[in-house]
């Protein structure tokens, strides 16, 4: 029952945000920001390979910006896949996807699911989502979260929540949603893991702000 009545409220959320989006016809108006192909590929000691989004992805993604990308810093060690939505716009319909509904379409069940916090440049810290995710004989830990205007948040319903309430009182609904993801070798820990990601993590952030506008 409980999760038959989570369903429900998520989709009346979803509807009503969406009603609420199209309804508003004044034009937005977005502050100046980096497009997501000039990502730095260093990060730290990475060094990043831009992976191809096939046309079939975008369709299902909608109208936004995309960035997929690996980076590595040596040959022992797993990479780091780096995914960026971000949409000018939400107002059109075209909204972000939560890794948490698409991994398990893509065949990878969760074995684990928590939140942590990450550093941040200002010293502070934000709570992000975390899932060990497997399959087959494959795992990988996954990180995520929702990024617009300067505020991070990890869940989906506050992520809404806070849509509607910038396009008030910004005229803006504009976001991103941002996945790292890192492969587990066998026999490595889920802590040995974390700790790579989110080294990652706190050296690419401080980078985001520029392609992410507050």
């Amino acid at each position: 029952m409980r999760s038959q009545l989570r369903f429900i409220l998520t989709v009346l959320l979803l509807a009503g945000t969406a009603l609420f989006l199209r309804s508003r016809g004044q034009a937005e108006s977005l502050p100046p920001r980096q497009p997501l192909d000039s990502f730095p590929l260093q990060v730290g000691a990475w060094e990043g390979k831009d992976l191809a989004i096939s046309e079939e992805t975008r369709l299902v993604l909608g109208d936004g910006e995309f960035l997929q990308r690996i980076y590595g810093r040596n040959s022992q060690e797993p990479y780091i896949d780096l995914f960026i939505a971000y949409f000018p716009t939400q107002r059109t319909g075209s909204t972000m996807h939560s890794p948490q509904n698409c991994l398990p379409g893509s065949g990878w069940t969760p074995l684990e699911k928590s939140q942590l916090p990450l550093a941040q440049p200002n010293g502070r810290s934000v709570i992000v989502n975390r899932y060990v995710i497997a399959k087959g004989l494959n795992h990988e830990l996954v990180l995520y979260w929702y990024q617009a205007h300067g505020r991070v948040v990890a869940s989906e319903y506050w992520a809404k929540f806070y849509l509607v309430a910038d396009s008030i009182r910004m005229n803006r609904s504009d976001g991103a949603l941002v996945r790292l993801l890192t492969p587990l070798l066998p026999g490595e820990s889920v802590d040995s893991g974390q700790a790579r990601v989110l080294e990652f993590a706190r050296a690419m952030t401080p980078t985001l702000e520029s392609y992410v506008p507050r």
